[in-house]
């Protein structure tokens, strides 16, 4: 049977399931659901209902189809479905879409939803859609966000959205919201379930602590496990290899699935059998197989009515990654093809071309990274104190110039000016000169400093002895690429790369875990301040 024939004969389970059956078509393929009790109970009195939310941010990918699957599962078991476009959400994620975007991307995300269930062929008599911004931004919802907010900790917070929303050292606070929104949804959607990820589960907890603290009840939680990307990992909108758009033409399916990570024997990591488990097989009615078609003097077709069967074939190497890829690309040819026609129109054309306009051309001097800054080896052949300010040297540096540079530094309480004569320093040296009480600086002795207690420690950065004056110092991993020829204030270049510079734990120079290198690859380091920053 194809697998066209396969997804028509598709029908919504008749209302005559038993409990067991219902049961079980709601908690397979999960890898945990948490609330099996309260599950009985309203089972036994009526359908379930549940609502599975997503944030309108990037295209929605093939992987999505895994979570369609299972809704095609809760909708045959009669369940009532709510699918939450989670537009605030969206934007409150580390602002990933502006506000600007969000209307056209929720529009398209319900277009590209339905076309995924109408190919799979579920019927959407039970389901429904509904934007977050239709209710959370009532008076009755922004209460219930100061009321969570006044019992919620930052740590359970923080600890909930860890795998959810984005980390940065510094959060903002609408990260930390995130995840207690995402707990009042369930109250405010009226649902007796929620379902998700696994990687949600710690929303999930904290959604069962906190609700009952606001007088509502705690709720049934189901989790899919999370399914690895073509590129091995997790399977990422932002990672175009990783990832088969909906819209995809064939030949570009067929041009990422040769790039797709299947090593030979290894089931743990693979995202093409991942997706033929997942999708495919949940797709198969009791008696229908999975066909993967192979020439006749590699072995014949083979056919699997089970997804067992199917990984240890291929654990046992019988089945070639090729002959694996080719069956996942048919399959999933067969699965987008519906959803290619329905796009076709101008009306999603265009919506398309709105919601997620071209990107525009990457420009050199746009991009921050660590190559643009002019780092050298300096040695000081002469300092003196400045005349007009107490804390600042005035030292004349060989950067392997013509002329020694004039910089000025704020080390007088932390380095003897005896100390400073013919020693080699780090040198920023593109940055724009700026005058330091009435003396012109053209650069800055780049050193480790910490505040601890009131009490201020810097220290110059430590060169190799065996370096010399006008050194390039680059970052590993960053070796190619010129540096500006003057750090432009105005963009804060400088800025946005210092926050990244730091001395390891062992006190090495590094920009985000990278270490500083000479010309001969020798590492910078600091002597006493370790963890510290670098300006």
């Amino acid at each position: 049977m194809t697998l066209e024939s396969q997804m028509n004969s598709l029908n919504m389970t008749s209302p005559s399931l038993s409990f067991d059956e219902k049961k079980q078509l709601i908690t397979r393929n999960l890898q945990e659901f948490l609330g099996e009790d309260r599950l009985n109970v309203i089972l036994k009195e009526r359908d379930l209902k549940i609502y599975w939310g997503t944030a309108t941010t990037g295209r929605p990918h093939i992987a999505y189809f895994v979570p369609m699957s299972k809704i095609a599962d809760f909708l045959r078991a009669g369940c009532e479905v709510t699918i939450l476009f989670a537009d605030l959400h969206a934007y409150l994620d580390n602002m990933k879409a502006p506000w600007e975007l969000l209307a056209l991307r929720t529009k398209y995300y319900e277009e590209s939803i339905k076309a995924m269930l109408e190919s799979i062929d579920v019927p959407i008599s039970k389901l429904k859609f509904v934007k977050g911004t239709d209710y959370q931004l009532s008076k009755e919802y922004t209460l219930d966000v100061y009321r969570l907010s006044s019992v919620i900790t930052e740590h359970d917070a923080k600890k909930a959205g860890a795998e959810v929303v984005k980390q940065v050292e510094h959060p903002l606070l609408s990260g930390l919201l995130y995840p207690g929104l995402q707990a009042l949804d369930e109250e405010y959607l009226k649902v007796d379930a929620q379902f998700g990820g696994v990687d949600q589960r710690k929303i999930f907890t904290l959604a069962e602590k906190y609700l009952p603290q606001l007088g509502y009840a705690k709720r049934i939680h189901f989790m899919n496990p999370m399914v690895p990307g073509l590129a091995g990992g997790k399977m990422s909108s932002s990672e175009e290899d990783s990832k088969i758009d909906l819209l995809d033409a064939p030949a570009l399916v067929k041009k990422k699935l040769k790039k797709a990570f299947c090593e030979p024997g290894n089931v743990e990591d693979n995202g093409v059998l991942s997706f033929l488990k997942h999708v495919v097989f949940s797709l198969l009615k009791p008696g229908e197989n999975l066909v993967i078609t192979r020439d006749e003097n590699n072995g014949g077709n083979l056919n699997f009515s089970d997804y067992q069967s199917l990984e240890q074939v291929f654990a046992k190497q019988e089945l070639h990654p090729a002959d694996l890829k080719a069956a996942a690309e048919f399959y999933i040819n067969r699965l987008l093809e519906p959803i290619r026609k329905k796009f076709e129109s101008k009306e999603l054309k265009d919506l398309t071309s709105k919601a997620y306009p071209p990107k525009k051309p990457v420009v050199e001097s746009d991009i921050i990274a660590p190559h643009r800054l002019d780092i050298r080896v300096g040695k000081i052949v002469e300092v003196s104190r400045h005349p007009d300010a107490e804390a600042l040297y005035v030292e004349k540096i060989d950067l392997g110039e013509e002329n020694p540079r004039t910089i000025v530094s704020g080390l007088v309480n932390y380095v003897k000016e005896g100390d400073m004569a013919n020693r080699l320093v780090v040198v920023l040296c593109n940055l724009k000169p700026a005058k330091m009480r009435g003396i012109e600086s053209a650069g800055m002795v780049l050193c480790a400093s910490v505040e601890e207690e009131g009490n201020k420690k810097v220290e110059p950065l430590f060169v190799p002895p065996s370096s010399k004056a006008g050194d390039k110092i680059v970052v590993e991993g960053y070796e190619t690429g010129a540096p500006d020829e003057i750090l432009n204030p105005k963009k804060k270049v400088w800025e946005k790369l210092q926050v990244d510079l730091k001395t390891s734990s062992e006190g090495i120079a590094q920009w985000q875990g990278n270490n500083l290198l000479t010309p001969s690859n020798e590492k910078l380091t600091c002597v006493n301040l370790k963890n510290a920053p670098i300006k």
